[in-house]
Formats: structure tokens, sequence, C-alpha cells
């Protein structure tokens, strides 16, 4: 069986607008960590794919385990394997500060996996 997934990243235009600071804020936080720990680029992405990978981007990843509900993050394939947890909560910190409810949590997984990406292979 072979699932089907697709990423659909909000208009960086809308965030222009709206968040003006977002799409900086989101480069020079992932910058900064990977600059400090260079295997943090690979672990971003892999965040990424293991988000889109079960039913799309939608940072499901992200979900913590609550009484009534099993979340993505401490499932099987992912409990002790994913990292990066940490910097996707700072980002979305710092947006919320700047922006409150405008960046979506998906979409700051998309763009920092984006930025791990070209940081890694600058």
């Amino acid at each position: 069986m072979i699932g089907i997934s697709s990423a659909q990243l909000s208009n960086e235009m809308f965030y222009a607008k709206t968040c003006p600071k977002a799409l900086r804020t989101i480069r020079k936080t992932v910058q900064d960590v990977v600059k400090n720990e260079k295997r943090m680029g690979a672990s971003l992405l892999r965040l990424f794919f293991h988000d889109c990978f079960v039913q799309g981007c939608d940072a499901s990843v992200l979900l913590d385990d609550t009484s009534n509900f099993t979340g993505e993050k401490n499932s099987f394939p992912n409990a002790n394997s994913l990292r990066g947890f940490e910097v996707i909560d700072d980002i979305k910190s710092q947006l919320e500060t700047m922006c409150p409810e405008v960046v979506s949590c998906a979409d700051i997984l998309a763009l920092a996996a984006r930025d791990a990406v070209a940081e890694v292979t600058n």
C-alpha cells in the first residue's frame, strides 16, 4: 500500500502582509540552530517528512498525548526518534509574540525544513 501526501504552504505574500517578520524569524532561528548543531538541519527535514507522511502536512506530528488522545509525537515510529520539537516550539513562541494566531504550525514546519536544507547545503 502506498500513501499519497501533499503539502500546501500558505502564500508567502500572505505573511508579508500579516506578519512581516515571520519568514526572517524562522530563517534566523534555523540558521542559528543549525550553525550550533549541524545535524539539526537533517532533524528538521526529517520532522517535516514524518509530519507529511502520515496524513498530510498538517503539523499533527507536534501534538502531545492527552488523556483521551494519542498524538503522533509519541507514537511508536516517532517516540525517541524525532528531534527538533524544541526548535519549532521556539519559533512558534517568537511568532506568537509578534503576531498572535497568524502563522500556522504547518507552515512553520515547512519553512523550517526549507531553511534547514538551505543552511546545510550552503
